[in-house]
Formats: structure tokens, sequence, C-alpha cells
């Protein structure tokens, strides 16, 4: 029995020494400012959730994660469990914060009381026509150029030292259920798709990956959902005008179904772009996959060398 179960993933935090480089990536990449002091930027999407992303000044590199709890009731109970204090959030939209250490030292914080963020636009989707199913009639399709319209953050992966040690956890603590096991044989797994228990709400096919990584713990990728096909390529064109690094895209992948798109910020973190995943309740269990499954493809590149 887990001590909570959190509803998403809330926020990634990185650090970097020049934030006016990190702010045209963001703005390259889809996400809006809504922060920018001499030693802080903090984005979001266009969806309700106040903060997807936070960089502090300071030498590159990943410093945490966050989730998102149901209320104060969760955080105090998790505290109590852990010994630890819930802290103000120091981000917009307020709320609480109960800030902890997974067992490779990766930061995790558990958030909730955020007020919500009043939506950005976002254009319509434009109707689609496919054979014997014609939707648009005696009208153009045009798609404007521009950044995708990233509407939230969807999963973060992170390379662990050591899986089970690692799923015991984060399952424990946050509730997670297992969606696909990545297993190199019976007796060795090597990671697992990971979702949130919503009982019977679908929830993302991931939230969580955790990876047991050949070079040790790191943070992998995270993962912004966008709004459609076209506006994932949209945004695949405007990365490529910008000069910015591609590092894995456009396909659709095996598990999970996503259409991806993966970019590199400036110091070599990965952030991707996604759209059509897949969604299940608390009630479609789990899988054992193998790691052709975890990397391939239904359509589009096979990985680089780096991607994991």
């Amino acid at each position: 029995m887990s001590l909570l179960k959190i509803e998403d993933v809330a926020y990634v935090r990185f650090r970097a020494p020049d934030l006016g480089e990190m702010r045209g990536f963001l703005d390259d990449f889809g996400l809006t400012v809504v922060e920018a002091t001499a030693t802080r930027l903090v984005a979001r999407g266009a969806g309700p959730s106040p903060v997807a992303h936070v960089t502090e000044l300071g030498d590159a590199g990943f410093a945490g994660v966050a989730f998102r709890a149901g209320g104060l009731a969760d955080l105090e109970r998790l505290a109590a469990a852990e010994g630890a204090a819930i802290e103000k959030l120091d981000l917009p939209g307020g709320g609480s914060v109960v800030p902890l250490r997974d067992p490779d030292g990766h930061r995790v914080e558990v958030v909730a009381g955020q007020a919500p963020a009043d939506p950005l636009p976002i254009a319509a989707a434009q109707a689609w026509n496919r054979e014997g199913a014609h939707a648009r009639l005696r009208a153009t399709k045009r798609i404007a150029a521009g950044p995708a319209s990233v509407v939230r953050l969807g999963h973060v992966v992170l390379n662990v030292s050591n899986f089970r040690a690692s799923e015991q956890w984060y399952k424990e603590r946050l509730g997670f259920i297992t969606s696909d096991e990545i297993r190199l044989s019976p007796e060795f797994a090597l990671g697992a798709f990971l979702r949130c228990d919503r009982g019977d709400q679908p929830t993302d096919h991931h939230t969580l990956f955790l990876m047991q990584g050949r070079k040790g713990p790191s943070f992998n990728h995270a993962a912004y959902e966008v709004a459609d096909l076209d506006d994932l390529m949209r945004g695949h064109q405007r990365l490529r005008d910008a000069g910015r690094h591609a590092k894995w895209g456009v396909g659709r992948h095996i598990l999970g179904s996503q259409v991806f798109d993966y970019w590199r910020d400036p110091w070599g973190h990965t952030l991707e772009h996604w759209t059509d995943g897949d969604l299940f309740t608390a009630a479609d269990g789990s899988d054992i996959a193998t790691v052709q499954d975890l990397l391939g493809v239904q359509w589009g590149p096979a990985p680089p060398s780096t991607m994991g």
C-alpha cells in the first residue's frame, strides 16, 4: 500500500549558466516564460498547470522533478512518514511542497495546493481528410508557422543505478502502477514505464520511466505534450530553422504509442514533443516488454546510439 497516489508530473528543474540562451530555446520549443529574473526562469505550457520547466542560474545540470499530489493531507502523510518538512512552494501558483531524495539522490518534490493558471489560447484543430472519412470539404488547410503549442509536461525518464530499488521507492511513496516492464531475461528487468493510479480515470501510459543506465544515475529526458500532429510538425520546423540540436524523430513509439520528436537544449538535456499517446485506467494492468519494444518504432528512424 502506497503512502499516496500522485495525480501527475508537475515540472522539472534545471541549472544553466546563461538564462538568456535558455530562454531562446524555451521560446523555440513552445514553452511560455512567466518569470524571468537574474537568477531564475520559470516557464509553463498552455494548460492549467502554472509551472512546467524551471531553470536556475548555475553550472549546467538536472536539478529535480516534481509530482502533483491530491492535497495537503497527502503531503502531511508523506512528510510524517519520511521525517521531512512541508515547505512553501516558491513558484507561480504557490502551494506547498515536500522535498525528498530518491535512492540515487535525484531531487523529488511532491507538491499540492497550486492555484491553476488560466489556459493559454491554442489554435483550433483543423479537420483531417482520410480515405472514407472526408471531414474537410470545400476548404483549404493552412498551418501557421511558429513553435509547437506545448500544453503540459507529460512524463520524465530517469536513469537509475538499481531499477528494483528505485521502483520500490517510487511505488511505495507515490503509488505508481507498472504499464510495461522491460525485461532482458526472466530474471532481470532493465526498467519500467510507470503510470499514475487514478482508479477509473484514464491516465497516460507513463508518467515516469525508470531505466537502469550503463553509466549510472542521470537525467534521461522530459516529454511535453503538444496539441496534435500538425502542431508537432510545425514545432519540428521551428526548431530546425532555429538551428537547434535534433536528437531523434519524428516517429511513433511502440510502447505508449506516442508520435515523438526529441531535441536537446543548449546544454544537452533532452526534451521531447509528443502527441497521441495511450491512456489506461488502474484496471488495465501491466505487461512485459522487450528492449526491442522499447527502442523500436512503428514508423520513423531508429534511435541514435546516444538514446538512453
